[in-house]
């Protein structure tokens, strides 16, 4: 933050402050970032597998649904 004062303070070009405030951002983001990774790696990776139960309920519906479908040109006929 100081290095972007200076370099406002001595009148330096306005693309030299613009590529300072932007190194400190991707750094501060970085960072944040790396703070981050490891604790959502653990709650994607680690939990137990919640997903699978959903995806049976979605192809028993859908098996349901079809089944539901080629009775239905039965009866109107």
């Amino acid at each position: 933050m100081a290095d972007i004062i200076d370099l406002i303070a001595q009148d330096s070009k306005a693309a030299d402050i613009s590529s300072e405030i932007k190194d400190n951002l991707y750094a501060k983001a970085a960072e944040k970032i790396e703070a981050l990774r490891s604790g959502v790696g653990n709650a994607m990776f680690n939990e137990p597998q919640v997903e699978d139960e959903v995806e049976d309920e979605v192809e028993t519906e859908t098996e349901n649904e079809l089944e539901t479908e080629t009775e239905t040109p039965e009866e109107e006929e």
